[in-house]
């Protein structure tokens, strides 16, 4: 199953009509969202975020971010999750087609 929003910690940013998002066995009621930039091996992205209070641990160390299909699609990055990689050749390139 793919994330399909980015999730990250809660900040002072709302939506107009809170909707209902499932993540990781619970089901939280969106209220908060906000425009970030990020960095992945220091190239730069940009998306939408839904804020979450607690998005858990992996490996005993707690999750600040997912990276949503959404984002991943916007910007071509594609996970292997065989080797734990990331394809960010689509982000390296920095161009885009519109329709």
């Amino acid at each position: 199953m793919q994330n399909l929003f980015t999730y990250l910690s809660p900040s002072l940013f709302s939506v107009r009509e809170p909707y209902k998002v499932a993540l990781a066995g619970s089901v939280i009621e969106a209220k908060e969202y906000c425009a970030i930039e990020g960095k992945i091996e220091s190239f730069g992205f940009n998306t939408l975020a839904i804020l979450f209070d607690d998005l858990g641990e992996i490996e005993g160390k707690p999750v600040d971010a997912i990276i949503g299909a959404l984002t991943m699609e916007q910007w071509e990055i594609i996970s292997n999750p065989k080797y734990g990689t990331l394809d960010l050749s689509g982000l390296k390139r920095r161009e885009f087609t519109e329709f």
